[in-house]
Formats: C-alpha cells, sequence, structure tokens
C-alpha cells in the first residue's frame, strides 16, 4: 500500500520535510517513488510547496496521507474533509490522564456536596437566627412581669454572702490571735 508522508531532509536541529509517495512499509528516508513538494515549519510564515495535481492522482491511485500531510492538505484546500489527529498518546499515558480526570472530578463532586452542605448549613442557621429574633421581638412583652419577681429573688441572695463575709474575716484575727 503506498503513504504520502513527510521525510525530513533538513540539518541537525533545522527540519525541512520532503512531501513523498512511498510504499507504507518502507523506510521514510529510502528512495521514493515521487517527490510531491516541501514543508518548512521554521519559516516565517511556514512555507509549503504541494504540486496539488500530483496529490489528486495519487490519492486516486489508493495511496493515503498520513494525518501530518493530511492536515497539511486540508490548509491548502486541495483535499476536503476535517483535520485528524496526529499525535499518539500510549496506553498508558491514556491511563494516567483517565486517572488524574476521575480524580478532579470527584474532587469537584466533593466540593459541590460541601458547598451544597454549607449553604444549607447558613440556611438553617439564618432561619434559627429568624426564629430568635422573633423569640426575642415576643418575648419582651412576656419578660416584663417576671422580671420583677425576679429583682426580689435577687435581694435575698446578696444579703446572704454579706453575712458570710465577717465570718470570713474573723478567722483571720484567731489566727492572728494565736
Amino acid at each position: 500500500m503506498l503513504s504520502i508522508r513527510l521525510s525530513r531532509v533538513g540539518s541537525k536541529k533545522r527540519p525541512v520535510y520532503r512531501i513523498v509517495v512511498m510504499p507504507k512499509h518502507r523506510d521514510p528516508w529510502a528512495d521514493s517513488n515521487e517527490i510531491l513538494g516541501h514543508y518548512n515549519p521554521r519559516s516565517n510564515p511556514k512555507e509549503i510547496v504541494i504540486k496539488a495535481d500530483r496529490v489528486k492522482y495519487w490519492i486516486s491511485q489508493g495511496a493515503q496521507p498520513s494525518n501530518s500531510v493530511w492536515n497539511l492538505l486540508v490548509d491548502q484546500k486541495i483535499v476536503e474533509g476535517e483535520k485528524r489527529g496526529s499525535t499518539h498518546i500510549s496506553k498508558k499515558r491514556a491511563a494516567k490522564i483517565e486517572e488524574k480526570a476521575a480524580a478532579a472530578k470527584e474532587k469537584e463532586e466533593a466540593a459541590k456536596a460541601k458547598a451544597e452542605e454549607e449553604k444549607a448549613a447558613a440556611a438553617e442557621a439564618a432561619k434559627a437566627e429568624a426564629e430568635a429574633a422573633k423569640a426575642e421581638a415576643e418575648a419582651p412583652a412576656e419578660e416584663a412581669p417576671a422580671e420583677e419577681p425576679a429583682a426580689e429573688a435577687e435581694a435575698p441572695a446578696e444579703e446572704a454572702p454579706a453575712e458570710e463575709a465577717p465570718a470570713e474575716e474573723e478567722k483571720p484575727a484567731e489566727e492572728a490571735a494565736e
């Protein structure tokens, strides 16, 4: 099966790619059936030169473009369609990403539950404050007659500690006499 793919021809740390047609199983640096253009990702703007008629010919002959080449062809409007993902994520990495997503989702749900509990607690506290305020508003009318007997009850209580106080004073005097 033929593939249309990129073959690197640039020097060290300065990549330039050829767009080539070659059998899929062959090494990317091996001889190709045909060079269809070149791509320089480092220039500004990126330089892409493609022989559109030859690309269409090879696609009609059954050549499959790689994901990167397909995306370049879509950008150049040589072929129509959606871009394809050109990165590969290993199963191990995908599992780690999934774990992180699950942990984040669990943490978010816990935060939502905590926020709802706090909201409910705040609502209960507000309700309790409202009831307490209502009770206080009603209580002064009821407590006014109750305060007078309480004042009488406090007076005898004040006299009792006064009687005890002199008894305590006498003890130090007796100790001084000895």
